[in-house]
């Protein structure tokens, strides 16, 4: 059939992050701001007549039957009886493990991408409810824009920010999002706040990361890069960890703190933006 054709997969940081309880089937509850960035991951896709998922990268880390991209296309094929098939090249930028959603991306986009070339006609809440068995982050990458987050993540509630560039920085370590999860410090009982809360400035020192302090104490690499970013603003960590970010707001600005970082850490600046670049392909 046709020839690899290229889909971008953006990463994302949460802006905040509130730990508001826990359900019984043991997910937790939040509250968050999920912020787009023009960070990219690149997968390839060449659809097939056959009906085989076949991931044509090796990635190390990841056995096949486990990628969530591979999962994703499987996933899609039972939810709609498809019998096409695709071979999946992967491109990996967005770190591992950093808490900036590139699996869950890499999952999305798959998703988006395969029910136009499959073309299925899925809606885009089709595909969000596929996503959720995949992982409680792919459904704001299906969504495709900045949101208001709540539940486990997957009430999402489309929400206008400022532009603004984001200097990223990811300690070369792994956080486990489960171990963090489910340390026994971690409280899990913030207060529900308003979306109209997070635009008002006398709310603003009620906005944080929850998981924050219990990573910074277990990793001391991620304090040390929380304590350099805050001498350009308010630092935060995005998600689990371990990537930590401040936001400024022009180019030049970012670059200038980005050349000065510590030599071992690795990073990127990036843009905000506003829509996924793959919004078009649902409705």
């Amino acid at each position: 059939m046709s020839d690899f054709q290229t889909f971008l997969a953006p990463a994302k940081v949460n802006v905040f992050l509130h730990i508001t309880g826990q359900r019984a089937d043991g997910y937790h509850t939040l509250q968050s701001v999920f912020q787009l960035l023009d960070f990219y991951d690149a997968i390839a896709l060449k659809p097939t007549s056959t009906d085989k998922i076949n991931r044509v990268t090796q990635i190390v880390a990841v056995p096949e039957r486990e990628d969530l991209c591979v999962r994703a296309a499987r996933a899609l094929q039972q939810a709609t009886g498809c019998t096409q098939g695709v071979d999946i090249r992967i491109e990996k930028r967005i770190p591992m493990g950093g808490g900036l959603g590139g699996g869950s991306s890499d999952a999305a986009t798959v998703l988006l991408a395969l029910n136009h070339l499959w073309a299925l006609n899925l809606s885009r809440k089709a595909l969000i409810k596929i996503g959720l068995t995949l992982g409680a982050d792919v459904p704001f990458f299906i969504f495709g824009q900045n949101a208001w987050a709540e539940g486990i993540g997957e009430i999402l509630t489309p929400l206008s920010l400022p532009s603004q560039y984001y200097v990223v920085l990811t300690p070369e370590i792994h956080v486990s999002t489960v171990e963090i999860f489910t340390h026994s410090r971690l409280t899990k009982d913030t207060k529900p706040l308003k979306i109209a809360d997070f635009s008002n400035s006398a709310y603003s020192n009620q906005f944080r990361n929850d998981l924050e302090k219990i990573v910074c104490e277990e990793f001391t690499a991620v304090a040390s890069a929380l304590e350099w970013l805050n001498q350009y603003g308010q630092a935060r960590m995005s998600g689990s960890g371990a990537s930590v970010f401040v936001t400024v707001n022009s180019l030049a600005k970012a670059n200038a703190i980005f050349a000065q970082k510590p030599a071992n850490i690795r990073g990127f600046v990036a843009k905000g933006l506003n829509q996924h670049p793959l919004h078009a392909l649902a409705n």
